[in-house]
């Protein structure tokens, strides 16, 4: 095996993992701020692409169509985030429900077409496989300026509520602070960025397909996980936590990208992010077992130390 076509492929693994990155971000707004379990990201990361897609081959302005696909995933976001708060269901199902009716809602929006094209030689977007240096350029902009609004945003009163929301509930009821609504922005937020980097990738490969989120809450804790492990004890402020979940879905692509070069078949994809979010959930968890029986041990030596004296 030669590592030639990996470091060829190295700039477009980069790419896809920042668009991927930004994805997660959104997973992280819900799974670690406010402590939800929003399983809707993978039918509201395909109405992004759904969305632009069908805007711009309609003869609409691209940039447009990327705030309506963000739109769009506001507003999946915001019936889960009714259906959980409103409905009293809890939200794994309430994102499995989103998720369910967005499956036929995309087709709706793709004209009744499981795959839509989009023609580079006619509609000439920035992000593109035809240049991927440009398409990482812009990309990691977009990946900046987005967590520069967030760390905005989570410093004002607002963003502070929805963070005492997620990190305790009773205190923040305690405090007057209306929880559900809290629960339904920060879910809506999040969904609107995952649809956002769903319009990304669209343009990236050339189409949108109605399938194209199956896995994506996968890949999204993959890279929130990933970035955590490796990065956490790094990166402290809010900010950085934010660019470290981009940075493991960086990793988590180049990792993809070096395993398929190893020969891997791309249907064992699926099985492989699996086993790899499952290793990297277990990390913390080994390490806190592993300090525990340490802290222990010196424990019992320092009494015996104690006792021979």
């Amino acid at each position: 095996m030669t590592f030639l076509p990996f470091i060829n492929a190295l700039p477009g693994a980069v790419t896809q993992g920042i668009i991927w990155g930004i994805m997660a971000i959104g997973v992280y707004l819900t799974f670690k701020i406010l402590d939800v379990a929003d399983l809707s990201v993978d039918g509201s990361f395909a109405t992004g692409g759904a969305v632009l897609v069908s805007m711009v081959t309609a003869g609409e302005n691209l940039y447009l169509a990327m705030f309506c696909a963000f739109l769009a995933g506001c507003a999946a976001g915001l019936t889960t985030g009714i259906f959980h708060t409103k409905f009293g269901i809890p939200a794994i199902l309430a994102g499995i429900l989103t998720q369910l009716g967005l499956y036929s809602i995309n087709l709706r929006i793709q004209s009744d077409m499981a795959n839509l094209p989009l023609s580079y030689m006619k509609y000439q977007y920035p992000i593109t496989l035809r240049d991927i240096n440009q398409s990482l350029i812009i990309c990691s902009v977009i990946a900046v300026a987005l967590i520069a609004l967030l760390y905005w945003f989570f410093g004002t009163e607002r963003g502070h509520s929805l963070r005492v929301t997620g990190s305790n509930l009773d205190m923040a009821r305690a405090n007057g602070i209306n929880t559900d609504n809290n629960k339904i922005l920060g879910i809506i937020l999040s969904n609107g960025i995952v649809a956002f980097s769903g319009g990304m990738l669209a343009q990236y490969q050339g189409f949108c397909d109605v399938n194209m989120g199956r896995g994506a809450i996968v890949i999204g804790l993959a890279a929130v996980i990933i970035g955590e492990v490796i990065f956490g004890k790094i990166f402290h402020n809010f900010a950085l936590r934010l660019l470290a979940t981009v940075f493991g879905g960086i990793v988590y692509y180049i990792v993809i990208t070096l395993v398929l070069n190893f020969g891997m078949k791309a249907n064992d994809l699926k099985l492989f992010t699996a086993l790899v979010v499952g290793l990297f959930l277990g990390i913390p968890y080994w390490k806190a077992q592993l300090t525990q029986k340490f802290s222990k041990k010196t424990y019992s030596e320092k009494e015996e130390v104690i006792e021979n004296a």
